[in-house]
């Protein structure tokens, strides 16, 4: 039945209809602004399990992120949002460590028992973090109970915003490369022969990408360019990386864009991730990709293939052999990887704007590792303090104030006379300081150290003792700005670092047998505003509580 209506009514209910669909395109206009002018967010659930692997051709038990070994890559952009809900279905508590992100303001995230609770077996935990102002090529592994000997790790593949130029063109492809050396046993034995008090033997393989055996192709167009992301996520080994018959231009260092300096081959310390640019420019055919050992009296080898798209020809002779020199040739490779201040970084302006090299330095802190046992047990220190955690994670207490869970002033500035012995070692730190770190190696092996939640400028490494005459063999314009640094033997590496990220955060060795026993410690850095969100995020609302913060 039609029903009849003035032409008042009418009026109105097509005002009224004019109105509602005024307001549905104002909302929606508001909306989209809203949600280009924020931050995106990238939603990930992972379920961390054990299963069988058999990276060097051996039945091992391995932890596999939703089935996967290696997990899965982390792809993003600067500024993303990252959500990461991880489920624990592993029979022992886990966490898992971002190596290289630097959690702007918030160390809660930062996933080692320093800062965090593990999460219990059955259990959940969501990470929150943001890559706040950051590019490039990182990690991410499992930090508790030798569980990185088990796998447990991932790329992490942080892009620039579409606005920030980079500065080389978009290449064709882009790989990820994880290297690493590995043990046939599994990661429990390996556990107790250090809990045991033991050393333990050198590695049985290297592996790429999780495959030590029938190594993988990566696929190229004659002609074109490539990106090769390659990180070290082994154990302790320095490795070598090279292609046959290609040359590898370096265009990234853990979220710093380089001068683009040509390599035939480069060493990857423990820890570390760089960026090279390949271009498929000889004959059809397959070419070795090599891994192997650096420093080590038996070399130990693997390879990939670069694999031409038009090629029916495989790989023919043997992989590329590596560089035969020692220390010197890495030294000297070390040294002229730099910034490239020409270049853009995250933010919209160049990153040689922060000119390091005219800041007062307002503390240096000299670090030394080294060897012994402590009640007959083999034990690392630094500064003659091996780390043992405590009872409760130290940010926690720190932010509840729980009494005697660690002092700070437990390691000392600077390397002192005493004999080596047990602390929960916290050096204290101001924000905002500008300071200067020297790591001093008196050990015939090569260490690699790294900082979680900072980069750092390496601006200087040579061999002998360092002295403040040292300093005048300083880069103080273009040095690489990263957040893992190697120091050769019996030689020392210095680096200067903006304290600008209130937290709790890890200094460790990424040797990882000697971090487990005890060469690390943690720098609290703190703000006058203590608690205050304005220089740190809050303690998160699914933040796990144990030990004596659950009193």
């Amino acid at each position: 039945m039609r029903i009849a209506r003035s032409k008042g009514s009418l009026s109105r209910a097509i005002f009224s209809n004019v109105t509602v669909i005024l307001i549905a395109v104002i909302l929606l206009i508001v909306n989209v602004d809203v949600t280009q002018a924020g931050d995106p967010y990238r939603y990930f659930t992972w379920t961390i399990s054990y299963g069988d692997i058999y990276p060097l051709g051996i039945l091992q038990q391995g932890i596999l992120i939703n089935g996967q070994f290696p997990g899965p890559e982390i792809y993003c952009n600067t500024n993303d949002n990252l959500v990461i809900n991880i489920i624990n279905m592993l029979p022992e508590p886990f966490l898992i460590s971002w190596n290289g992100l630097q959690h702007r303001r918030n160390s809660w995230e930062d996933g080692v028992y320093g800062t965090n609770c593990p999460i219990p077996p059955g259990k959940n935990f969501t990470y929150n973090l943001q890559v706040k102002d950051q590019i490039g090529s990182f990690f991410y592994f499992p930090s508790l109970f030798f569980h990185k000997a088990a796998g447990g790790y991932g790329a992490i593949r942080i892009l620039s915003r579409p606005k920030i130029p980079v500065p080389f063109a978009e290449p064709a492809g882009d790989f990820t490369v994880l290297i690493g050396d590995w043990y046939s046993y599994e990661h429990t034995h390996l556990r107790a022969v250090l809990d045991g008090g033991i050393q333990l033997g050198l590695p049985n393989g290297v592996l790429i990408n999780g495959r030590g055996l029938n190594g993988q192709a990566f696929t190229v167009q004659p002609g074109k360019t490539y990106r090769f992301r390659i990180s070290n996520v082994g154990l302790q080994s320095t490795l070598n990386f090279r292609i046959q018959d290609h040359q590898m231009k370096l265009v990234e260092v853990e979220g710093t864009h380089t001068q683009q300096s040509i390599y035939s081959s480069i060493d990857v310390h423990v820890g570390q991730s760089y960026s090279v640019l390949v271009t498929a420019d000889q004959s059809a055919k397959d070419y070795y990709i090599a891994v192997s050992t650096r420093f080590m009296g038996t070399v130990l080898t693997t390879s990939a293939f670069l694999h031409y798209a038009n090629s029916v020809t495989p790989a023919t002779g043997s992989p590329p052999l590596g560089p035969t020199s020692q220390y010197d040739w890495s030294l000297n490779q070390a040294r002229s990887i730099l910034t490239n201040l020409t270049a853009g970084g995250p933010r919209p302006n160049p990153q040689g704007s922060f000119h390091y090299g005219s800041i007062n330095v307002t503390r240096t802190i000299r670090l030394s590792s080294s060897a012994g046992f402590i009640g007959g047990k083999q034990r690392y220190a630094v500064n003659s303090v091996s780390f043992v955690p405590a009872d409760t994670p130290l940010k926690l207490a720190d932010h509840f104030n729980i009494p005697d869970v660690f002092r700070l002033g437990s390691i000392p500035d600077s390397p002192p006379d005493g004999v080596m012995h047990l602390d929960t070692s916290v050096m204290a730190a101001d924000y905002k300081a500008f300071i200067e770190i020297v790591f001093e190696n008196h050990e015939d092996i090569v260490q690699t150290w790294h900082l979680d939640g900072y980069s750092f400028f390496v601006v200087g490494m040579a061999g002998g003792l360092w002295s403040p005459a040292s300093r005048r063999l300083y880069n103080l314009k273009d040095a690489v700005s990263r957040c893992t640094t190697q120091v050769y033997p019996r030689s020392w590496t210095s680096v200067y670092v903006s304290l600008d990220n209130v937290g709790m955060w890890n200094l460790r060795t990424e040797f990882w047998a000697r971090k487990y026993l005890g060469q690390q410690f943690y720098l609290r850095v703190s703000s006058p505003a203590a608690k205050s969100s304005r220089d740190e995020n809050p303690i998160p609302k699914n933040a796990l509580l144990c030990g004596r913060a659950t009193q």
